[in-house]
């Protein structure tokens, strides 16, 4: 069984390019930095996953993730060894994405390098309901007495 699930941090945007043929398909290439969980002087506090995603989920990536973005992802190691310019071989593995999902919201990930900018977005309903105010928690506190104004019950 070869299956990897991953949850950390896009270092960089993510390259996206198109194959060519009739069939256009997405290819979205990006890194991921991993905490590690244990850390010890002298050594990275955290790992870096390159990562590749086809079709509809690179489109996805192209067009929701960016650099500082948290994600949780899940597919399967593939080697991506090569020979360089020298002759020598050179040894990598890269994470192929099956499924790949945001791991917090656009107001928590806001502080994080290129993270979201929340500029009055959101439901603009009917009526003056108070504006709902972030808990810290990633969870947002909805006012007592807005039930008859929201659009769902």
């Amino acid at each position: 069984m070869n299956k990897v699930i991953l949850m950390g941090r896009l270092t960089r945007d993510p390259e996206v390019r198109y194959s060519q043929g009739a069939s256009q398909t997405a290819v979205a290439r990006f890194s991921v930095a991993v905490d590690r969980r244990f850390k010890r002087e002298g050594e990275p506090d955290a790992d870096f996953f390159n990562c590749t995603s086809f079709g509809r989920q690179a489109e996805f990536v192209e067009r929701y993730l960016h650099k500082g973005v948290k994600v949780v992802l899940s597919g399967r190691v593939q080697n991506d060894n090569y020979t360089n310019k020298d002759g020598q071989m050179v040894y990598s593995v890269r994470i192929m994405v099956d499924e790949i999902e945001f791991a917090e919201s656009k107001n928590a990930s806001a502080g994080n390098d290129g993270g979201y900018n929340n500029n009055g977005g959101g439901f603009a309903g009917a009526g003056s309901a108070p504006a709902a105010s972030g808990a810290g928690d990633g969870f947002m506190n909805i006012p007592d007495g807005i039930d008859e104004e929201l659009p769902f019950n």
